[in-house]
């Protein structure tokens, strides 16, 4: 077999390859319908008991955008993790697929939204937070005698790419620390009062400390808002993409929020996580349809490409791919991996070592639980891949 391009090591071993033990189960859903997502119950309730677990948040709010297949979400409210919902459209959603929702589990964060979504939320019964005076300024009448949380912008946002730091004054998200002396004219003008401040540095942040010196940043502003009593320190805890990557050390991070409380007891805690609950419970699951050698490189094709996952081509995000099919089989191939869409830019993984594809073989797509079906599109007219839940093993 002919070989192409230089070799990156997939992580075929690790933390959350359920997939391996179900893998009967995928091949069987991938004959029925493909391409597709799949959803592991078990994993993604143990990783939302391990963020439950830690002790140390009042209330955990999953971030919907992540992952919004009613499958996930029942798994996670039958556990009861609230819901950040950042547009009225996620507000509606959660609200029909459960319509006794206690309405304090409902959390809504947008970012440059209308009016009439902001009096939606309040209708909800949400918890309702803004991040930008524009609000109080224009519409002064949706917010009075209402409590609000307030995002602000701590200044230095953390992540695994540049379009996923949520901080800095290159950064469209929060209140800037210049325009505090406005926010508290505006709100006592109008009577609103600002029970809880909010603050998010960026996705896939691996540095335990972080959420403790956001709450820290957070206490220091409260002093000038006497109502305050929460404190959201967002979300972004990282996800290892690689074997050579260490996971999120919990431990530490738990231990640094409760060094924190123990310093500010008065504060409620939440914590809005989103792909840590969902990404490693999701696969997705496409046949090979076509193979092509140039020179020395092989490009292995699938049915589908960034019209279902664009993160590798809007973050350059890392997914393990394996061949399902000959999952036993070496991997002696070395070959990108591309989908069928008219951009020199769909291209899923490159230079990935699989075991040797043939047409209608089923690969798959590793760790595509969040930010995969909610951000595709029928970009070239081709349908993006379905969703599906697999229940708990026997």
């Amino acid at each position: 077999m002919r070989k192409g391009g230089r070799a990156e090591p997939v992580a075929e071993t690790g933390e959350g390859e359920w997939w391996r033990e179900r893998r009967a189960d995928l091949l069987a859903l991938a004959a029925e319908r493909s391409p597709v997502y799949v959803y592991d119950a078990e994993t993604l309730d143990r990783a939302a008991r391990s963020v439950q677990d830690l002790g140390v948040f009042d209330r955990v709010y999953y971030s919907v955008k992540a992952n919004a297949y009613p499958g996930v979400l029942a798994r996670l409210e039958a556990l009861g993790i609230g819901f950040e919902c950042v547009s009225g459209p996620e507000l509606e959603h959660v609200a029909k697929l459960f319509p006794g929702l206690d309405p304090s589990r409902l959390l809504f964060t947008p970012n440059f939204a209308p009016a009439a979504e902001f009096r939606r939320a309040y209708e909800l019964g949400a918890w309702v937070t803004i991040d930008s005076l524009h609000p109080l300024r224009a519409w002064p009448d949706v917010f009075r005698g209402r409590e609000v949380l307030v995002r602000l912008d701590p200044g230095k946002g953390r992540g695994h790419h540049a379009h996923v730091r949520t901080a800095g004054a290159q950064s469209k998200f929060g209140v800037a620390p210049e325009f505090l002396d406005e926010l508290r004219e505006l709100a006592d003008r109008h009577e609103v009062r600002i029970v809880g401040l909010h603050a998010h540095a960026g996705s896939g942040i691996r540095q335990a400390r972080s959420w403790s010196e956001i709450a820290r940043f957070l206490s220091g502003v409260a002093e000038r808002f006497p109502d305050v009593r929460i404190l959201d320190v967002g979300g972004g805890l990282a996800v290892p993409e690689r074997s050579s990557q260490a996971p999120l050390d919990l431990g530490a991070l738990a231990r640094s929020i409760r060094s924190f409380r123990k310093e500010e007891p008065r504060f409620e805690l939440w914590v809005e996580p989103g792909r840590f609950l969902v990404a490693r419970a999701g696969v997705l699951l496409a046949k090979v349809v076509q193979l092509k050698h140039k020179s020395d490189e092989i490009y292995v094709g699938l049915e589908t490409g960034m019209n279902s996952l664009i993160r590798p081509a809007l973050y350059g995000a890392y997914h393990p791919i394996v061949n399902l099919t000959k999952l036993d089989e070496p991997a002696t191939m070395i070959a990108h991996v591309v989908g069928p869409i008219c951009e020199s830019g769909d291209i899923l993984g490159r230079s990935r070592r699989l075991a040797p594809a043939e047409e209608g073989d089923v690969l798959l797509i590793a760790n595509t639980g969040a930010y995969g079906r909610v951000m595709s599109s029928w970009y070239n007219l081709r349908e993006p891949a379905g969703e599906t839940l697999l229940g708990l093993s026997p």
